[in-house]
């Protein structure tokens, strides 16, 4: 069983507040707190990788974006294409425009 307080008199208070917990950090540094727990020669290396996968991807994104891109502009270039032709084709039969 574990040691009640001295402070609770025996009644139930809510909510029951553990006073002994102990979060278990592991290796205490003595004084100061490490954000790298004993792997500081992989931190700079971690960043690293973190990096090329973030420039994977959005190279991946980008080569998607392009690919959605070309097929608006083909799309909206069509009907000009399209007048073009059609405008060379009335002037190559020969009718003068001025009648």
């Amino acid at each position: 069983m574990k040691p009640r307080s001295p402070s609770t008199g025996g009644k139930g208070q809510f909510p029951h507040t553990d006073y002994f917990f102990h979060s278990g950090f592991g290796q205490w540094h003595g004084g100061y707190f490490s954000p790298y727990d004993g792997e500081e020669r992989y931190g700079f290396r971690n960043f690293y990788n973190l990096g090329r996968e973030f420039r994977i991807e959005a190279a991946r994104e980008r080569a998607r974006e392009m690919a959605v891109f070309a097929l608006i502009v083909l799309t909206s270039a069509w009907p000009v294409l399209y007048m073009v032709v059609t405008v060379v084709k009335l002037l190559s039969r020969g009718r003068p425009i001025d009648q």
